[in-house]
């Protein structure tokens, strides 16, 4: 059979199979981001610099997600991980999981984003820093995040998209939540499941003096 066949048949699988897949992320040079480390800059400039780990309450632990009171502290770069495609970068509207990037912290704790249990007091549900995703269990659910395009420009955010399974016949559908910020009593801007989202830009990390950084707030 003509070796050309073969050829075109198998262009056409790889792109049967990729006209589905996610676009990827990129970043603030138009990039695409892989398994590297970024920082998270926020789109609107004067209320915070990037991310970071926090204690709650006055407490140096447990660790939470929160913003920088300063807009020219780049925080502490994040890392991409655990997204079910088999594409190398980072993709869009697909389940990953979410680490700060950061050798050692005062807490001994991993970093991994977590969704909290509900805070009845503020009527939030916060982002905090939790183990290691162990697979894709009931609880390991809720470590997964995905990352969308908003706007005309490369502005991102980040959702929250549980399933939410109702009736006798356990019919699921799921509903994406956006990731906001929460200004608590200390003025601490915490990351928060929120109608408003958090929009934000990536910036590659200088990946070799980022690890090296010991947490001692």
């Amino acid at each position: 059979m003509n070796p050309m066949f073969y050829f075109f048949l198998a262009l056409t699988t790889v792109l049967a199979s990729t006209a589905d897949a996610a676009g990827p992320v990129l970043d603030i040079d138009g990039d695409i981001i892989f398994h590297g480390s970024y920082y998270v800059l926020p789109v609107i400039r004067g209320r915070g610099g990037g991310l970071t780990l926090s204690g709650r309450g006055g407490k140096p632990c447990p660790l939470d997600i929160v913003q920088e009171s300063s807009e020219v502290d780049e925080g502490i770069p994040l890392k991409f991980s655990n997204w079910i495609s088999r594409v190398g970068f980072v993709p869009e509207k697909a389940n990953l999981n979410i680490e700060t990037n950061i050798a050692a912290t005062i807490c001994v704790q991993s970093t991994y984003w977590w969704v909290d249990e509900f805070d009845r007091e503020r009527k939030k549900w916060f982002v905090t820093a939790g183990p290691k995703p162990e697979g894709f269990g009931k609880d390991s659910l809720k470590s997964f995040f995905q990352i969308e395009k908003s706007g005309d420009f490369d502005d991102y955010k980040f959702v929250f998209c549980p399933k939410d399974c109702a009736g006798s016949s356990k019919v699921c559908r799921t509903k994406c939540i956006d990731v906001g910020i929460f200004v608590d009593e200390n003025h601490v801007r915490r990351l928060a499941l929120s109608s408003k989202p958090f929009l934000v830009r990536f910036k590659k990390a200088n990946v070799t003096e980022e690890l090296s950084k010991t947490m001692s707030m």
